[in-house]
């Protein structure tokens, strides 16, 4: 029976076919690995995210100009800036993606629902240092081309790769590949139920053999990231409880000084 990754797939699709990826618009990325600022951050390693609205929580934002929030993230400590760009269910733009490149120096993750090369383009195009994969989607068989090649189409044009996983199998697989950097959502796609015991159980179950795991979804205080930290992971992206918050450079400073907090 289709679930929301379904349905998120199917209008990634549709999006596509309306032509909302036909841009003309050209910018230049940092030379900043969203690999190398993770695990070089002198702060909490963080990726900060922008986007107005999420299908659990409904609006965020209502009202937030991009490249201010980019530089308000900036300043605040994160490591890197995800940026939705998913327009039906996250309130995502491409123009916040390019806003947001024209702000800041930081790596940038273009974050969508990605089945095609030409949303590689489009990434590459504005500026983008990384891209999501979501491991369920290619099981499933959404992709235009398997996991495998997407991954080197992506590393073809110099973009890293964030690639989420769900479950103990999907992060098993996940480490077999050529992914830079290995994501774990705590929110379930299929119901949209959050837990962040997701990360714990996969990382007491699979070694992650060193590599950098970016836990995502659910975190919203200091609490969280370190229960997630004790858990295994390295790194963390963190959307609502930033784009929420009346002050978006106090409540990033919050998170990434933590561990300086713990000395």
């Amino acid at each position: 029976m289709p679930d929301f990754l379904d349905l998120l797939a199917q209008d990634a699709k549709t999006t596509m076919e309306e032509g909302y990826y036909d841009t003309s618009a050209k910018f230049h990325a940092s030379n900043n690995s969203m690999h190398n600022a993770l695990s070089k951050s002198q702060n909490m390693p963080i990726i900060a995210e922008i986007k107005g609205m999420s299908p659990s929580r409904g609006i965020i934002s209502k009202s937030y100009i991009p490249e201010n929030v980019a530089i308000a993230m900036a300043n605040g400590g994160a490591a890197g800036i995800s940026v939705l760009t998913e327009p039906k269910h996250f309130g995502g733009s491409l123009s916040n993606l390019a806003r947001a490149r024209q702000a800041v120096n930081l790596p940038i993750l273009m974050k969508d629902v990605i089945l095609s090369p030409l949303q590689l383009d489009v990434a590459l195009q504005l500026g983008s240092n990384a891209v999501l994969l979501i491991q369920a989607v290619f099981d499933r068989g959404y992709g235009e081309l398997d996991l495998t090649e997407m991954i080197d189409e992506a590393h073809s044009r110099s973009l890293e790769v964030l690639l989420e996983s769900h479950d103990e199998n999907e992060f098993e697989r996940s480490l077999k590949s050529n992914a830079d950097l290995l994501g774990i959502n705590n929110r379930n796609l299929g119901s949209l139920t959050v837990d962040l015991n997701v990360t714990k159980r996969i990382l007491e179950n699979v070694n992650a053999k060193g590599k950098i795991v970016v836990s995502e979804s659910g975190i919203k205080n200091a609490d969280d990231i370190k229960f997630l930290r004790k858990s295994g992971a390295t790194a963390f992206l963190i959307g609502s409880a930033i784009m929420s918050a009346d002050d978006v450079e106090s409540k990033m400073n919050e998170f990434a000084q933590i561990e300086k907090l713990e000395r």
